[in-house]
């Protein structure tokens, strides 16, 4: 099945994988945040955690590339979103919490529109259940059109679910303005 009802365990997993990467960024403070649905609590989504490494200067993209290459992540560019780095796990590698834990690892600066995006339209959903809720039937109807295959749900969801995604953020900003 694509979607899972909601989980409180994906926080742990969030927190396992994070304490993971934070040992080998050492010294060194970045933000590291739980995005997308499994950050959201009470959304059904797909069991995989999305994270975002975030970084102030350009410098420290390469440390924050060398430190994750030790544990076993290779860069696969940002596959065609500015600003966004991806991070996939090397199929030679072997490490008990990363290799066990299905997730989606992402770089970003700071004035990252693709971080803004997860950031804005997570809080967003954390705080207004309606949109939750609407957001969550989406979810549900691009999974059945897709008739649980991952690839053509995400396609859908990208058709489906990008404007009302859009609108939030414009919410959130305009929220944010506000102060």
């Amino acid at each position: 099945m694509v979607l899972e009802k909601y989980n409180p365990i994906w926080i742990n997993h969030f927190e396992a994988i994070k304490r993971e990467i934070v040992q080998v960024l050492g010294k060194h403070q970045f933000e590291i945040e739980h995005i997308g649905s499994t950050a959201v609590p009470n959304l059904d989504a797909k069991p995989i955690i999305d994270i975002d490494i975030i970084y102030n200067d350009l410098n420290d993209l390469a440390f924050i590339q060398s430190s994750l290459e030790t544990i076993g992540y290779y860069h696969n560019g940002n596959q065609g979103i500015e600003h966004r780095e991806v991070f996939k796990r090397n199929q030679d590698a072997t490490h008990p919490i990363l290799d066990s834990l299905k997730h989606h690892l992402y770089v970003c600066p700071t004035d990252s529109k693709a971080l803004e995006r997860h950031i804005l339209s997570r809080n967003y959903l954390r705080k207004n259940d309606e949109a939750r809720l609407y957001y969550q039937q989406l979810k549900y109807e691009c999974a059945e059109r897709a008739n649980q295959d991952r690839k053509l749900y995400q396609l859908f969801k990208e058709q489906l679910v990008n404007k009302f995604i859009d609108d939030i953020i414009a919410k959130e900003k305009k929220e944010c303005n506000k102060y």
